[in-house]
């Protein structure tokens, strides 16, 4: 058998067994862009760094605004994809919380991570989303908080702390129960 030929049988069941691999990822529909993991399963995890890092960046409407902007009140931080299944299993609860909280000196605030812009707008429209969105293409936000997968939530407290995380789409109860336990933590100051 010539040299080549015994190449090409080393690097086939190599190429297929890769083949298989890519195959599968996309068949069950656990990795998103550049690996990214999407979370069926919900639950609370671990908070790596208790400082919420502070960014900046151009929502979908234009304006821009940073995490910062939101000191002194109660953060959901909400990261998402439009190519997320449990990010559209979960996108009329956020929003329903959302327009019952809004007033209640809580602010959710929206990163669309590694998706397209129209794939979010798309996806902002279909769920009627209102509270603040904005993109993070290169991932800049993501690699910032550790993000490991979509969807993930952040609750920062009043003081700028990450209190808690939790991974996959999140049930109303606990979504609310969350929320007014930091809501409780400390009044408003006047």
């Amino acid at each position: 058998m010539s040299r080549w030929a015994l190449i090409a049988l080393g690097i086939l069941p190599l190429a297929a067994l890769f083949a298989l691999l890519v195959w599968s990822q996309v068949k069950s529909g656990t990795a998103g862009p550049g690996s990214l993991s999407t979370f069926s399963d919900s639950g609370e995890v671990t908070v790596v760094r208790d400082e919420a890092s502070d960014f900046t960046f151009e929502l979908f409407n234009g304006e821009v605004t940073s995490l910062s902007q939101f000191s002194g009140q109660v953060v959901l931080l909400d990261f998402w994809g439009s190519w997320c299944g449990p990010c559209r299993t979960e996108a009329a609860t956020l929003e329903r919380v959302w327009r019952s909280y809004h007033d209640r000196d809580v602010a959710f605030l929206g990163v669309a991570v590694f998706d397209t812009d129209s794939g979010s707008r798309a996806f902002l429209e279909e769920f009627d989303v209102t509270y603040p969105n904005g993109p993070d293409d290169k991932g800049i936000i993501a690699v910032e908080y550790g993000l490991t997968g979509v969807p993930e939530k952040y609750f920062i407290n009043r003081e700028g702390r990450t209190v808690k995380k939790f991974v996959g789409p999140m049930d109303e109860e606990v979504l609310r129960m969350n929320l007014d336990n930091l809501l409780a933590d400390r009044a408003p100051s006047s």
